[in-house]
């Protein structure tokens, strides 16, 4: 600061100020080789300085503070954003009326094509601005770098190509543009970078990197959701109900009615099924069991550079209602291929000086784990089980690369915006969008994993794969396999039909039995609940069940009317809830009776007892029995029996030795609802 102080005064001594500013205008770097405002009118516009606009000269004023970010031909946007600071400025100074920075910024400019001779000209772009941001834009553009990158050439114009023959077959669907990254997740080396279509046609943004640009990335966010889970406890197995929920949306806010994307609900799922098939319903109803705040530490922890507004994000984050970046969603399935090991995105290998001095050279490194082994292979599992998504894609979309485990996931926004599609295997991730780069909605007939990005990423992966070795991802140790029972996802029970094998992580293999098939005992007589009574009569059948519950007592009003409007006629769905009220006479045939029917067992009528002997005796209702009581000859002996845990009850009776002889002994019995039934012998005391 000291040298440039003195060499400040010493300029100011021998210039004058139009003089330095007449120099430094014909000097700075305004992005490219054009360095000084007469290359870059030049450049830009093809004009001299003095026949620029002043749409035009506002937008070139702006450039020198960081050329390579504002450049129009890398982001538009960032190059009219920065224009329009220019024009504010010029109206605060009084040079020009709001009025006219108005209609400045409302001018559509037309820029000088780029010369096309440039490959992987996002990619080359994006390297440009690390470079600035390390090195300074002056190096970068006269210090005669020399730059290794990681880009694989025919990877990257191989890429290139199908995007743009995929857009352009797509336009029936009203897709735009494109973009495509491809990385190496072992290394985090970018293979392959298409920021649009085209990267020339300035008409439609072409020059816009979209792998840099934040998008809302739809269901594709999904399994970030579903790994906070399995970090919490939940596993494939576990059961959630896809079945229309209503879930408050808080003090002035709406109700959140999430839907699926064919507008069907199909009851219980498993995780499996539901992060395979991209189930819109059980991703909310995971998300609100698991927590927004979790989700978002997962994101961030596995690449996520936006979503940094907590406050802003509700259940719809499960489905993509945050923007994010596909170069940071790219890094977050690489964390998946990986098993759990995050690498950051690599594109600069090496970088020397004119001299050949080392000024940068990439090493590789371990990475961070982010994830455990296990809970990354479970989504890789998941993802690449071809019968998981069966309810969604059918068995041959074009998420299938026929021969290869590999695992992929779609995403669509609501309105046709976007429409992604990210796969890996363990050392490749190539993820894809389409949409429009002025965020027009797309055709509603675009299908999430058949049309749009899903045959773009088809294509480049069945390519790139097949000059790569096959591989697998590897079970850790730490996976086992259980038989669960395919509708609970618990273990098998005596009421279970049919059973799967799915992969835990080791320690969370459920221990309940499957309760979702329950055997009840019914009463034939009336079809409830069966009762002792009914048992004492033999009118007792077994009969299968099929028992909802939801995951939150809040939600079982909504699996109750699912219920309700899918299986109204199914009796199998709707189990007796009531006790039979049935009472059945000695015969057991039912019976007007409202009394317990009370049997003696020993002693039998007429038997000879000791003057202490026991008595056995059961009790026969619909309800509870509460209480039992022995009188001989109409006196009470003994306290009452209470303790009514099995049958026979039973009871030694004390009786006087002066009491030999014939006696009437009489058990009384009574139930719950407030009913006595009576039994009456003889008995003879020796």
């Amino acid at each position: 600061k000291i040298k440039e102080f003195i060499l400040a005064m010493q300029i100011e001594r021998r210039y004058s100020k139009d003089e330095i500013l007449q120099m430094y205008l014909n000097e700075v770097p305004y992005g490219g080789q054009a360095w000084g405002i007469e290359a870059a009118a030049q450049m830009y516009f093809g004009k001299k300085t003095a026949e620029l606009s002043l749409a035009e000269g506002t937008l070139l004023a702006g450039l020198p503070q960081a050329p390579t970010r504002f450049s129009p031909y890398n982001d538009p946007d960032a190059a009219k954003w920065r224009q329009e600071q220019v024009l504010r400025r010029m109206v605060e100074d009084g040079y020009i009326t709001q009025e006219e920075a108005d209609q400045t910024a409302a001018e559509e400019l037309e820029f000088k094509p780029l010369g096309a001779n440039i490959r992987a000209a996002h990619f080359v772009m994006y390297v440009r601005q690390l470079l600035e941001e390390r090195y300074g834009t002056k190096l970068v553009e006269q210090g005669g770098l020399k730059v290794t990158t990681t880009i694989d050439i025919e990877m990257q114009e191989r890429a290139e190509r199908i995007v743009y023959d995929e857009i352009n077959k797509a336009k029936g669907l009203l897709v735009g543009n494109g973009a495509l990254v491809a990385m190496d997740p072992k290394t985090g080396q970018i293979l392959a970078m298409v920021g649009s279509k085209d990267y020339f046609d300035v008409s439609t943004d072409g020059n816009v990197n979209v792998t840099l640009r934040e998008r809302q990335p739809g269901s594709s966010i999904k399994p970030i959701n579903y790994v906070t889970a399995f970090k919490q406890g939940y596993t494939p197995a576990s059961v959630v109900m896809d079945v229309q929920t209503t879930f408050p949306g808080g003090v002035g806010l709406p109700d959140y009615v999430p839907v699926n994307y064919d507008g069907k609900f199909r009851g219980p799922l498993q995780f499996r099924y539901t992060l395979g098939s991209s189930i819109n319903l059980a991703a909310v109803k995971v998300l609100k069991l698991v927590g927004v705040p979790a989700m978002l530490d997962t994101a961030h922890a596995m690449g996520i550079t936006t979503l940094n507004e907590p406050e802003r994000y509700g259940l719809s984050l499960t489905l993509g209602g945050g923007e994010v970046k596909l170069l940071d969603m790219a890094t977050v399935y690489s964390t998946f291929a990986t098993g759990g090991v995050r690498r950051d995105p690599v594109a600069i290998l090496k970088v020397e000086d004119r001299n050949g001095n080392v000024l940068e050279e990439w090493q590789s490194t371990e990475g961070r784990r982010v994830l455990s082994q296990e809970h990354a292979y479970l989504i890789s599992e998941i993802l690449a089980d071809n019968n998981a998504r069966l309810l969604a894609f059918g068995e041959w979309s074009p998420l299938r690369i026929a021969g290869y485990q590999v695992a992929v996931k779609t995403g669509t926004t609501d309105d046709k915006r976007d429409n992604w599609t990210i796969g890996y295997t363990p050392s490749l991730v190539i993820g894809v969008w389409v949409g429009n780069n002025d965020n027009t909605p797309m055709h509603p007939r675009l299908a999430s994993g058949i049309t749009g990005a899903a045959p773009i990423w088809h294509r480049v992966m069945e390519a790139f794969l097949k000059e790569r070795p096959k591989e697998y991802f590897v079970r850790p140790g730490g996976i086992v396999t259980a038989t669960v029972d395919k509708l609970s996802g618990l273990l098998p029970s005596e009421g279970t039909e049919e059973t799967r094998e799915e992969i835990f992580v080791r320690g969370t293999v459920p221990a309940e039995e499957d309760n979702m098939h329950q055997v009840l005992e019914i009463c034939t007589a009336d079809g409830k609940l069966a009762t002792d009574a009914c048992e004492r009569a033999g009118q007792v059948e077994e009969k299968s069940f099929v028992v909802l519950k939801a995951q939150l007592p809040e939600w079982q009003e909504f699996v109750d009317r699912w219920v309700d409007e899918v299986y109204k006629d199914d009796p199998k769905y709707h189990p007796p809830e009531e006790k039979s009220t049935i009472y059945f006479g000695p015969s057991g045939d039912p019976s007007l009776r409202e009394e317990p029917l009370v049997e003696i067992h020993s002693p039998g009528n007429g038997d000879d007892v000791d003057s202490d002997f026991e008595i056995k005796v059961s009790v026969w209702t619909p309800y509870d029995v509460v209480k039992v009581e022995f009188y001989v000859d109409g006196s009470l002996v003994g306290s009452p029996l209470t303790s009514l845990l099995e049958r026979p009850y039973k009871k030694t009776l004390h009786l006087s030795s002066g009491m030999s002889g014939e006696h009437k002994l009489r058990v009384l019995g009574y139930d719950s609802a407030g009913n006595v039934g009576e039994s009456e012998i003889k008995i003879n005391v020796k």
